[in-house]
């Protein structure tokens, strides 16, 4: 079954539908830092480099499925917390533009956690409504990517529809009852990190691919709380800023000197460093022939921190896969003839 991709960046959401058994033909990103990482690890995808809002329905390919995660940081808990007021925030409406027209048997839409916060309610509804008057069915749910093999804390609103005339509803996959653990993960990898460059400019050589961290200061804000989760923990969210990503848990956890303020344990100081750009990947489910291309590594931990953590996606479209395959082979859309509605963008 064929896929399009929206806001793929570096395509972990496309790699785990890929291994749940779809063919992603196109996808659309429009940072360039991440295009040649996606053309090197995905060469039979088409990648469209444009804006989602210069691309037209018909310069799609007929696909099955659109799947995607808009920007998120006007929705993120963590950011300024502009929601559906900035630009990045209404790209919903692109993609849901794209898909009333397009008419894909299913769809799949993911963001962070931030889209439930009280003040982002009304938006909220806006979007969930556009897509149920898009025609399909739509399922909604915060999903905690350690419930699914991801050996990390990182939940994520996932919106999942079926197009009406299919007659099925899609139920979220039930969380596996097993954690795996940062040891799991990067265990392997402990001895033979290299720090990144002055600058922060990658070495471009690592004993493992990527296997280089991000040097440099810690914020007070940094130092605010323990940064440290242990070998037989989950690993904190991973994000996509460089100065915010994870300590190696080969340190021991922060010390609290003050509240909100932490220090690196007198003596053991050495031990502290930022979880490599691999480690970071290993986390996320990227496997270690997937190789993120850079010159800064603050590229490279930001194509990482804002995708879909691999397993997560793949136990989704597996579900999803399942409930297509089950489909009678003919099962057509049903196409109303109307005139086409212009979205009209929220407004708060």
């Amino acid at each position: 079954m064929k896929v399009a991709s929206f806001f793929a960046g570096a395509g972990g959401l496309d790699l785990g539908f890929d291994r749940a058994g779809f063919d992603v033909v196109w996808a659309n990103e429009y940072d360039s830092d991440v295009w040649e990482t996606y053309e090197k690890n995905h060469p039979d995808t088409e990648l469209d480099r444009r804006s989602i809002t210069d691309v037209d329905p018909s310069d799609i390919p007929d696909v099955d499925g659109m799947i995607g995660g808009p920007p998120c940081q006007s929705w993120s808990a963590a950011g300024k917390l502009r929601g559906i007021d900035d630009k990045r925030g209404q790209l919903f409406f692109d993609f849901i533009r794209i898909l009333q027209e397009k008419k894909p048997k299913f769809f799949l839409a993911e963001n962070v956690a931030g889209m439930l916060l009280p003040r982002n309610e009304k938006a909220l509804d806006s979007i969930k409504k556009l897509f149920k008057e898009s025609g399909y069915q739509l399922s909604f749910q915060l999903l905690n990517a350690s419930d699914y093999l991801v050996p990390q804390d990182r939940k994520r609103v996932f919106f999942v529809g079926y197009r009406h005339d299919l007659g099925i509803n899609f139920e979220f996959p039930p969380s596996i009852d097993m954690k795996l653990t940062l040891r799991s993960a990067i265990g392997d990898l402990t001895d033979n990190a290299i720090p990144a460059k002055k600058g922060n400019y990658t070495n471009g050589e690592c004993p493992v691919p990527n296997h280089e961290y991000f040097i440099g200061d810690f914020s007070s804000m940094y130092m605010s709380r323990n940064r440290v989760r242990g070998w037989d923990e989950l690993s904190y969210t991973i994000q996509a800023g460089a100065r915010h990503a994870p300590l190696h848990p080969q340190a021991p956890k922060m010390e609290t000197v003050d509240k909100d303020r932490k220090r690196f344990v007198p003596g053991q100081e050495h031990l502290y460093r930022r979880l490599t750009v691999r480690e970071c990947a290993r986390i996320q489910g990227f496997p270690d022939d997937f190789v993120f291309y850079y010159k800064n590594l603050a590229a490279a931990y930001k194509m990482i921190g804002n995708a879909v953590p691999v397993r997560l996606a793949q136990s989704v479209a597996a579900k999803i896969k399942e409930d297509m395959d089950g489909i009678a082979p003919e099962a057509k859309p049903k196409r109303k003839k109307r005139k086409r509605k212009k979205i009209k963008k929220f407004r708060t």
